[in-house]
């Protein structure tokens, strides 16, 4: 499992830099840059709640991820050893990214 860390503090998932869900969504299939992916496991937060989730949050998770053009992707499942998943003022899903996108070739 990848290491992640998320900048995304409007993300109701988010604590503190972690995520507390055992898997995340990675959308864009036809991205050929960052830009172009995003959390599709994103879901803004109301006030200053976090989610009912009572796993802890943790430094790794399993992402399944959708852009096939990234050299990470295999499979749909992410195989780099840590992601960034940025876009800090994000109140959708299409504001986020994984910062780790590298597209192949």
């Amino acid at each position: 499992m990848p290491e992640l860390k998320c900048t995304v503090q409007t993300c109701r998932h988010n604590k503190n830099f972690l995520c507390d869900l055992d898997r995340i969504q990675v959308g864009g299939s036809d991205a050929k840059q960052a830009r172009e992916t995003c959390c599709d496991s994103f879901q803004e937060r109301s006030g200053d709640t976090y989610s009912n989730v009572t796993k802890e949050a943790s430094a790794s998770t399993n992402i399944h991820c959708e852009a096939k053009d990234c050299m990470y992707n295999e499979k749909c499942a992410c195989r780099a050893g840590k992601i960034s998943v940025e876009g800090s003022n994000a109140c959708r899903c299409e504001s986020t990214e994984c910062a780790t996108f590298d597209c192949k070739g």
